[in-house]
């Protein structure tokens, strides 16, 4: 039910967001990054650069996995290994933009007074420059970083700081997120309802709800679900 005076609904009081892949596609911004630094290599295989990036060897957005692609072609890290990963870096916040209706529904959901926070896997700086560079910063009035906790989802450290930082019990709260097994999976052993931001899940076989409260297909659906929670 939403409040009559706020627009606010009463069973959720405050919002959650994974920001990666949910609040603007981080992996376009990363295959863009990859077909920049092997241009700027030679080599012209940029999906051939990516690939290096989801294998298990590395972090996700480790630039050692730029190494190790350099590497198997035998070009020389000493040479180009430091332009190449800061090609990779300013491409990728380059091309960072939030998904269609994000900005729209985040202004409408504060305009009802919801306190919205982040839990990202990201380090602080660079949580801050993307959300600053997709134009969203603005909106969120706390932050849980990795390099705050020290673990990453799924561990529940993340979330639970959260609520902890939101001053939130976890049936007030509303979580939206991408990754099924990073986001939803440990909202669901906590207690926090979980929106499931199918858009964004790239990795996923079976893009079904899983075990989340609520499922969307654009950010735009927010709003609606959020009316309809009692």
């Amino acid at each position: 039910m939403i409040h009559p005076e706020n627009g606010k609904n009463t069973g959720i009081t405050t919002l959650l967001f994974d920001m990666d892949n949910t609040l603007f596609d981080l992996v376009g911004a990363q295959i863009d990054s990859c077909h920049a630094v092997t241009k700027f290599l030679g080599t012209g295989d940029g999906d051939a650069l990516f690939e290096y990036f989801l294998r298990p060897v590395r972090g996700f957005e480790s630039h050692e996995n730029i190494l190790d692609y350099m590497n198997d072609r035998s070009l020389s890290p000493e040479e180009k290994y430091k332009d190449a990963c800061r090609i990779y870096e300013k491409e990728k916040l380059r091309s960072i933009t939030p998904y269609p209706g994000v900005i729209a529904t985040l202004e409408t959901l504060r305009q009802c007074g919801y306190p919205m926070g982040i839990v990202t896997d990201a380090h602080s700086k660079d949580a801050t420059l993307r959300l600053e560079k997709a134009g969203l910063l603005e909106f969120f009035c706390g932050m849980v970083t990795f390099d705050m906790v020290g673990v990453k989802k799924p561990s529940p450290d993340p979330f639970l700081v959260a609520l902890e930082m939101m001053r939130a019990k976890t049936h007030e709260v509303l979580l939206v997120g991408d990754s099924p097994r990073r986001d939803i999976e440990p909202c669901r052993l906590l207690g926090i309802r979980s929106v499931y931001a199918r858009y964004g899940d790239r990795f996923s076989d079976d893009r079904s709800e899983f075990s989340a409260d609520f499922t969307i297909d654009a950010m735009d659906e927010l709003p609606g679900i959020l009316a309809n929670i009692t």
